[in-house]
């Protein structure tokens, strides 16, 4: 059977020329989204053309599965549905594995500097929340937040760097940040990805945050992406970002900011109850220290080119 692959991805992005290279050096068709927020084009192409592969961001899986066409199409002859560039929500993974069928929801992690690292292989098995086990060919560890130096024990978050022959040679005339980011550990040059995860037993990695992304509440590390699980949770959160802001009353602090959209049918709702409701679910899930003290509502969360929550638009800007 021929392969046909439909990606939102844009050529300008890693995930995009992957998979157009990918495709293009196989000779497989490949179906592309001009624009991956016009769902209603996407589920007319995907019908169209039947794909046996998707490749998007979460963001828009999260749209597909709230679009009632995209439900009602028989999905039997796509046989997979990547999702890359950010974290998959628990939530999410089963909303879509529902949908298009068990097993065919698969995660994988990779950047512009290093290519793709880890990935969920087809048949094996599949641990939601995890982006699968290392490629071969690369070589990884995760070392401490603190000195960059020390390896963590199996199950414990630290900072993903990375070695292999897809790795970058630096930037394009930017030595300060090639350096920062390509630097010697034991006589060796590893890449310092800025992404904190952890690794099981079985050599399973799971994507906890970015570095940049977590937030210091009176000294306490705060991963968005938990907040942002626990969020998901609730029934009428359809998308979330959660990021620090400065503390008024702690110089130096932050609080935890959330920042939701609310899925249609409950934006008629009264917010008030929405964000006592909202709170309360954190709070039972949660440490204190943790739950959102600030909640924004917006009409629609802001968006990279790519389709993903941008985060820094999301953030205060510096004085």
């Amino acid at each position: 059977m021929e392969e046909v692959y439909c990606s939102a991805f844009p050529f300008f992005h890693i995930a995009g020329l992957f998979v157009g290279m990918i495709n293009l050096s196989m000779g497989n068709p490949q179906v592309l989204i001009p624009d991956p927020r016009n769902i209603a084009h996407f589920c007319k192409e995907y019908v169209r053309y039947r794909p046996t592969g998707v490749a998007n961001v979460p963001v828009i899986y999260q749209q597909l599965v709230d679009d009632p066409s995209f439900k009602a199409v028989d999905h039997s002859r796509c046989k997979v549905f990547i999702s890359a560039a950010s974290p998959l929500p628990e939530k999410l993974f089963h909303h879509l594995e529902g949908i298009v069928g068990h097993g065919k929801v698969l995660e994988l992690f990779g950047m512009t500097e290093t290519m793709v690292t880890s990935f969920d292989a087809p048949g094996k098995k599949k641990k939601v929340g995890s982006v699968g086990l290392p490629w071969p060919a690369y070589r990884l560890k995760i070392v401490d937040l603190e000195s960059g130096v020390r390896e963590v024990p199996i199950g414990e978050e630290g900072e993903l760097i990375i070695r292999g022959p897809g790795v970058m040679k630096g930037y394009w005339h930017m030595p300060e940040e090639t350096a920062r980011t390509l630097r010697e550990l034991n006589g060796e040059k590893w890449l310092y990805t800025g992404d904190v995860v952890k690794m099981d037993a079985e050599g399973y990695l799971y994507v906890v945050d970015r570095c940049k992304d977590m937030i210091d509440v009176r000294g306490n590390n705060v991963f968005s992406r938990e907040v942002e699980d626990t969020l998901y949770q609730h029934p009428a959160v359809e998308l979330c970002a959660v990021v620090g802001v400065p503390d008024p009353a702690r110089p130096g602090t932050q609080q935890v900011k959330a920042v939701i959209q609310l899925k249609a049918e409950s934006r008629q709702a009264n917010r008030g109850i929405l964000e006592t409701e909202i709170l309360d679910h954190c709070r039972e899930a949660l440490a204190h220290y943790k739950v959102p003290q600030i909640v924004e509502w917006v009409e629609a969360m802001p968006l990279t080119s790519v389709g993903k929550v941008d985060k820094k638009g999301l953030r205060p800007k510096p004085a």
